[in-house]
């Protein structure tokens, strides 16, 4: 799947597309350089999941728990700050990925070794008119 979008305003519309059209998958990659828009997109994909708190990247924590309007768990991940790969396996990055729960994950470059084989890679990038070009595919093995 492709999309662009020309300004934040359609960075919802972009969210429902990327977890409607998979809806049996939980783990979902953004990958793009800093200032590509991984926090918004993320935030409009908790929206769109019915998430009523104030989202946030987790920068210093690696990771948040948000809970939906039916109480079920959101997990956002930000592993920028990552130094050692063993960090992911201290904050128990296996159950979370494979609690059946969404998890949504920043940088995920820093622990691509540790993504489960079936996960959304979701690609942005920013053209030289600042529109952002989403590029989503789903890695099966």
């Amino acid at each position: 799947m492709y999309f662009k979008a020309e300004n934040l305003s359609e960075l919802p519309f972009v969210a429902g597309k990327i977890i409607d059209n998979f809806p049996e998958c939980r783990i979902f990659a953004f990958f793009g350089e800093m200032g590509a828009g991984k926090t918004s997109l993320i935030k409009a994909v908790c929206t769109h999941l019915n998430v009523s708190e104030t989202v946030s990247s987790p920068t210093f924590a690696l990771v948040k728990e948000y809970l939906t309007e039916t109480e079920e768990s959101v997990f956002h991940f930000d592993f920028y700050r990552l130094k050692r790969i063993e960090e992911a396996f201290d904050i128990g990055y296996e159950e979370y990925f494979y609690s059946g729960s969404y998890c949504l994950i920043e940088w995920p470059e820093k622990i691509e070794g540790l993504l489960p084989d079936n996960h959304i890679q979701v690609h942005i990038t920013v053209d030289d008119k600042g529109t952002r070009i989403f590029d989503i595919t789903e890695n099966e093995f």
